[in-house]
């Protein structure tokens, strides 16, 4: 019986999510959540020799940042952003009465000044650029968030809601590029441990539109991205778990990150999809934590 059934509605027929009502957005197990923290640490252990400057982020960013992000350029279908209500008694009243007769009370709902967080490094590169040069060391951040982007679906691996921690290096292309290496080397040393098929691979991002088929062609061809890719819901279409980017000057140039020599840093990033590692560990390993394997157990719970 459970084989017919989606990896979705196994994991909620094991409790181990919970289901909201909306595709995409599920409440966490103590279990699911367990799993999560102790991979958290273990991220934390192979990056620590790093001596990496730990931010932690809300959810939401700002909509100046990241309307300077150029996110809508790229990923207009992704986005999300804060709208409340800000009118007077008379327009609550209407609003009321729309929600009432199933009408569209959106109306009364105004932008804010926040957005929801798209990816968790996005918030730290602002907070960089207002401290001055980048020092010749560089810099190194640790940064984790709760992101959002809008593609409502049944399959796991797409949550529109859910965790991304990342290391971000930000210095002279020599330092980012070394930073990125070393990562595409530990991120799959760290996998390997916890006995999941995967493989890497060159990638690009999910760029909108005709312009963004030449930007992600450009990406590719530049091999400015790679995901270590575990099958989790299909074999045949394995998961992006880790990312490993390569942002040149780009972001560096939009926040006006400059070295004491006044050249543009370059930045680069290794990101973990939090939520998606777990959802390979249960679709390898079982529903049941306790019947893992010792070695995988012994990593995660030592």
């Amino acid at each position: 019986m459970e084989q017919s059934l989606s990896y979705i509605d196994q994991l909620v027929a094991h409790g181990l999510l919970m289901e909201t009502g909306v595709d995409g957005v599920y409440a966490r197990s103590a279990v699911f959540e367990d799993v999560i923290a102790r991979f958290d640490a273990l991220i934390t252990a192979y990056g620590s020799d790093g001596g990496a400057e730990v931010v932690r982020f809300p959810p939401q960013m700002s909509r100046e940042e990241f309307e300077r992000s150029g996110y809508m350029k790229g990923f207009p279908q992704l986005a999300g952003t804060v709208h409340c209500f800000m009118g007077d008694e008379h327009d609550h009243h209407d609003m009321l009465d729309l929600i009432e007769s199933k009408g569209d009370w959106a109306k009364h709902q105004k932008q804010t000044e926040i957005v929801l967080t798209p990816a968790a490094c996005y918030p730290i590169y602002p907070i960089a650029a207002k401290r001055g040069a980048v020092p010749p060391e560089g810099l190194l951040f640790d940064v984790m968030s709760y992101c959002f982007r809008h593609e409502p679906s049944r399959d796991p691996t797409r949550m529109q809601s859910f965790r991304m921690r990342e290391y971000v290096r930000i210095g002279t292309p020599e330092q980012v590029l070394e930073f990125r290496a070393s990562w595409l080397e530990k991120g799959q040393n760290l996998m390997r441990k916890l006995g999941v098929p995967m493989k890497l691979d060159i990638a690009n991002d999910p760029f909108f539109g005709r312009t963004g088929k030449m930007l992600a062609n450009n990406q590719r061809e530049q091999e400015l991205k790679f995901e270590l890719l575990i099958p989790v819901v299909r074999e045949d279409r394995p998961t992006a778990c880790l990312s490993f980017n390569y942002h040149q000057d780009h972001l560096g140039g939009l926040w006006k990150l400059k070295q004491e020599d006044g050249e543009t840093a370059h930045t680069a990033c290794v990101a973990f999809g939090m939520e998606r590692v777990a959802l390979s560990l249960f679709r390898h390993h079982g529903f049941n934590v306790q019947a893992w394997p010792k070695s995988v157990r012994e990593i995660l719970w030592s």
